[in-house]
């Protein structure tokens, strides 16, 4: 995590909040994130309101990865074992390229604070539409943990020996 002479860049950065009963008002996990992008030097180009329904994830997820306007999608919620969370199986069918790091180093850092409880996140992230997509549990500690321990870090270009930001270039290499 140690940061060069390198510029910092400012990402667009759209946040989905998946959930059949949050609103603006009680909303508590994108708050979070909004925050943490902000405070990050970031900026938080959409925010989402989305129910926790397959169909309406892939639809405006796939709005968003269409546009040039952000780089990265956090998503919120969804993500457990109930019949109604569908969060990673809507982003699974969009990724073309998994980081399985991600989900492991999330639930590596979760399981230092809440045991084997752990073992029920789904959190995970990968490549779509050459954007970074990560799905974050929803509850408040989990976004603060995942921007915390990884995306501020990964989203700094500053970071080094390497971060997700420098790869923005490439991405559309074939």
């Amino acid at each position: 995590m140690v940061k060069d002479k390198v510029e910092f860049v400012s990402l667009n950065i759209s946040v989905f909040v998946i959930s059949d009963t949050r609103n603006e008002r009680s909303d508590k996990s994108g708050k979070v994130l909004e925050n943490h992008i902000i405070k990050s030097g970031h900026k938080v180009f959409e925010k989402k309101f989305i129910q926790d329904d397959k169909q309406l994830i892939t639809k405006e997820l796939k709005i968003s990865l269409n546009s040039d306007l952000t780089s990265v999608v956090i998503l919120t919620g969804g993500t457990g074992l109930t019949g109604r969370d569908s969060t990673p199986e809507a982003v699974k069918e969009l990724i073309e390229k998994e980081i399985p790091g991600f989900g492991e180093i999330f639930r590596y850092i979760s399981y230092k604070k809440i045991g084997t409880s752990s073992l029920q996140s789904r959190a995970m992230a990968g490549l779509a539409k050459n954007k970074f997509v990560f799905v974050l549990p929803g509850s408040p500690s989990a976004c603060r943990d995942a921007w915390e321990e990884i995306l501020k870090y990964q989203l700094d270009s500053r970071t080094k020996p390497c971060n997700l930001v420098e790869l923005i270039p490439r991405l559309k290499e074939k």
